[in-house]
């Protein structure tokens, strides 16, 4: 009688795929334990105690945020109060966001919840990106707040004449009509004051999370990184 090759042998093919169904299952189970830690929001406890978190808590909207080139991890990634020289967040160095740097958690959360909420409202992902998910018709919007055309030197501050990012940024998207920036011109959504300032607040916190250097391009605008 023929030895029967082991390739043809159906308990081979049962056993090996019952091992690699419960190698992908515990794997499954271990990633999705890291990612839950990994997206998980800090608190303000956190900031406070100079812990770097992936997902930094809401009153991160009380801290100056830069985007800085990490030597040691090739890309840029957000500094939160200030560079200690290593390339890692101080979280000392405050900024005052709508004249004030002491937002307390409840208010933050608050604040980021109505922006969240206004941005899929608002449906911004039909034309912007944010995160990695939406569409290209229209700027990213992940690291917006660290676009230099928002700053104190930059055209839409100037061309709306407010005098600090955030009310340039809140200015416009209440009337994107008035400030035509490029061919592809935002619609007026008919976003109320308090709507823009949860918008942009949502949009700081989205600039301080370490998103492992996505997007990609966002570096190569000239001031971006050092939040120049």
């Amino acid at each position: 009688m023929a030895k029967k090759s082991v390739w043809s042998d159906n308990r081979f093919w049962q056993r090996s795929a019952a091992w690699i169904t419960g190698f992908a299952s515990v794997l499954l189970i271990w990633l999705t334990f890291d990612t839950m830690a990994q997206i998980t929001i800090g608190t303000d406890s956190d900031l406070k105690n100079g812990v770097t978190k992936r997902v930094p808590g809401p009153t991160v909207i009380n801290y100056k945020i830069t985007y800085e080139m990490s030597s040691k991890r090739g890309h840029e990634v957000p500094i939160i109060g200030g560079n200690d020289g290593q390339g890692m967040s101080l979280f000392q160095e405050k900024e005052k966001f709508f004249g004030r740097d002491d937002w307390s958690e409840e208010e933050a959360t608050e604040l980021l919840h109505l922006g969240k909420l206004g941005s899929q409202v608002k449906n911004c992902m039909n034309c912007h990106t944010l995160l990695g998910n939406g569409a290209y018709y229209a700027p990213d919007l992940t690291k917006a707040w660290l676009d230099p055309q928002w700053g104190p030197d930059g055209s839409m501050q100037a061309m709306t004449g407010k005098n600090t990012k955030e009310e340039a940024m809140a200015e416009f998207l209440q009337n994107p009509s008035k400030y035509p920036t490029h061919s592809r011109m935002m619609p007026n959504l008919g976003i109320t004051a308090e709507e823009a300032k949860g918008l942009v607040a949502f949009l700081k916190h989205m600039s301080s999370i370490d998103t492992n250097g996505f997007p990609r391009n966002f570096g190569k605008i000239e001031g971006a990184v050092h939040g120049k």
